[in-house]
């Protein structure tokens, strides 16, 4: 039972018969979802499966049958599934629907997650609770658009263990030559994004070839059935063995106690813990395990509950608890936020831009949250990630968010259930998302104005402050140009300094990488930097290859009207014959990932204050022109 089906159930009574049925159910049911797209065979292949596994309740077949017939409609393995008037009518699958089915190794709860790119927001909630997927593909037409935004979506949830039915294996005459086309270039796909396909198989959903038996017509197949590649997915590691983590639904008051309901993503929870809630922080003392009978009768206490069970209870004392708090032990906590890099699968039509204020749902807590960054974009049909100012329906980027209110929440890799969350703006979800990084920064502060104006440094330095910002590929020029630049006005009695980006990495910014969410932080702290000594009066050098405009960008919004931009201009042959620090050498040969020029993407400036062409300027005529520039601008 989903955490969120305890929050339409506000009286005491339903909460109490809602908790019964939750204690009731026994066993872990094997989750995977069937994604694909539109008219692949998808809900085809799903009512196939229950059937060829004599999993159909008793004279449901001949039920369905019936009604088919009764309007005239040819019956369709998919009507086992799609239980809505409307998926009838329209042929499209809508929401997603749980429904089991039971093979001789284990029992097996199927998610069906839709097709049509409509309603892609279903898939998403669908696909979040799978350990496993199927990709369904049509063996005619291939690897179509949106069967690549499903894998996406499968490798942006962290489901890593994929079986793709390639079907409609009969409407091609069952011909070898075309499957194995379809399933390299399936199989190339999901590679490429970080899955290994666990089996490949050929399948007619309508005329059940090599779903629960190898068929005849496929004599060239000697892989395993579908239902051999689902027996053989292993499942997750139990969450009763991760961190204890419980969001709270509820709070219900019983017989003058004062109860809390929620339900157990991970760990167990027994009487006599001690656990805390965050993000607030508080520590209380398990006092009772509540379970009710399904007939409404008296409460029954437990002494332990584990993962995946619904559960209420009480504690020693009456701390502040609201609904959205996670509990945890106080030893292994989760992270208390409110700025949080993610990587997002946006799906309004309306588009995400920085400054976008929406409702963030992790669990149960919501909070309201801004769209600081938009850091990258990434093409699901190419995969080529770039930078973007905004994210387009159907898009996937890597944004940075910020709420004023802190929740708690772990990181996808360390905690998948607590690790993601959705977007909502209105009654709607508008994005899924899991989370890559969370840390806490303050936001009630009110800066203090300094009691020494920028006129009044100018004054006294003869200048004013401000920042020249060199950017440019490796080898260009632009240590030389700032060290010569800094030691001609440092003689004429500027204040002058020079921020390397290489010497920032050695302290203040040693502690990041070359990722794309690294490389934008390493920006950022950078910028400020510069800001906080230009607002001294100092004439500020940065010099630093900064890519990608969207970073630079961020970095003129710091600093403001100061900021200059500076192309250090030189091709990539010229500054690969100089390679100062022998750098070219070692990324061509592998042995530097994602070297600006050779194996990540180097952006010019589209408005550069000035432009400085070392290859066709000697290395005194390129420093006096920077020396020009920096004396006509920052004169007092």
């Amino acid at each position: 039972m989903s955490v969120v089906d305890l929050a339409i159930h506000p009286k005491a009574a339903q909460a109490k018969t809602m908790l019964a049925r939750a204690g009731s159910q026994k066993g872990r049911a094997f989750p995977i979802v069937i994604v694909g797209h539109v008219d692949h065979g998808k809900s085809t292949l799903v009512g196939r499966l229950l059937h060829d596994t004599d999993s159909l309740p008793d004279g449901k077949l001949e039920q369905l049958k019936a009604v088919s017939a009764k309007r005239g409609l040819e019956f369709e393995w998919s009507f086992l599934l799609d239980a809505l008037q409307v998926e009838r009518d329209q042929g499209i699958t809508v929401d997603t629907t749980q429904i089991w089915f039971t093979t001789e190794q284990r029992r097996y709860v199927i998610i069906d997650a839709p097709g049509h790119k409509e309603f892609l927001k279903n898939m998403v909630t669908g696909a979040a609770q799978a350990d496993a997927a199927i990709l369904v593909v049509d063996a005619a037409q291939g690897l179509a658009e949106q069967t690549k935004r499903h894998a996406y979506l499968l490798h942006l949830l962290g489901i890593r263990q994929v079986a793709v039915a390639i079907n409609k294996i009969d409407l091609i005459g069952h011909d070898a030559a075309r499957f194995s086309e379809v399933a390299e270039a399936v199989r190339g796909y999901l590679a490429d994004i970080g899955i290994e396909v666990s089996a490949l198989v050929p399948v007619s959903a309508r005329a059940g070839d090599n779903i629960a038996v190898h068929s005849a017509a496929t004599p060239w197949y000697q892989g395993p059935t579908l239902i051999g590649a689902l027996d053989a997915f292993v499942p997750r590691a139990h969450a009763v063995d991760q961190p204890l983590r419980l969001p709270v639904q509820d709070l219900y008051r019983f017989d003058d106690r004062r109860i809390v309901v929620g339900r157990i993503e991970s760990g167990r929870l027994a009487v006599g813990d001690r656990i805390r809630f965050a993000p607030l922080g508080r520590e209380a003392t398990v006092a009772t395990l509540e379970a009710w009978r399904g007939d409404g009768g008296a409460h029954v206490p437990r002494a332990e509950a584990f993962a995946g069970e619904s559960v209420a209870f009480t504690l020693d004392e009456e701390v502040f608890v609201e609904r959205g708090a996670l509990a945890s032990t106080p030893d292994r906590r989760p992270i208390d936020a409110n700025r949080i890099t993610a990587r997002l699968f946006w799906l309004d039509r309306e588009v995400l831009k920085p400054g976008d204020r929406l409702t963030l749902k992790i669990g149960t807590a919501e909070r309201e949250a801004e769209v600081e960054a938009i850091t990258e974009s990434l093409d699901v049909e190419t995969l080529d990630v770039a930078t973007a100012t905004q994210v387009d329906r159907n898009g996937v980027a890597r944004v940075i968010l910020r709420t004023r209110r802190p929740v708690a929440l772990d990181t996808y890799d360390a905690q998948a259930r607590t690790g993601r969350g959705v977007l909502i703006r209105g009654p709607q979800i508008v994005g899924g998302l899991v989370i890559e990084a969370a840390d806490r920064v303050a936001h009630d502060i009110v800066a203090v104005d300094s009691s020494v104006t920028a006129a009044d440094r100018a004054r006294l330095n003869g200048h004013r402050g401000g920042v020249l910002w060199l950017t440019g590929l490796s080898g260009a020029g632009k240590s030389t140009l700032a060290m010569a630049t800094q030691r001609a006005l440092f003689a004429q009695g500027k204040q002058i300094t020079v921020l390397d980006g290489d010497n920032l990495r050695r302290g203040l910014n040693r502690d990041l990488g070359f990722s794309e969410a690294d490389r934008a932080e390493n920006i950022r702290r950078l910028a400020e930097v510069a800001k906080l000594m230009a607002d001294t009066g100092m004439i500020v050098i940065v010099s630093a290859i900064s890519p990608l405009q969207a970073h630079r960008d961020t970095a003129r919004q710091i600093i403001g009207a100061g900021f200059h931009e500076v192309h250090v201009r030189a091709d990539l042959a010229s500054c690969e014959s100089r390679d100062p620090k022998g750098l070219y050498k070692r990324a061509r040969a592998g042995e530097i990932a994602a070297f600006t020029g050779i194996s990540a993407p180097y952006e010019a400036p589209v408005a550069a204050q000035l432009t400085i062409d070392t290859t066709r300027l000697s290395v005194s005529d390129a420093g006096e022109t920077l020396l020009d520039y920096a004396t006509r601008y920052f004169a007092a």
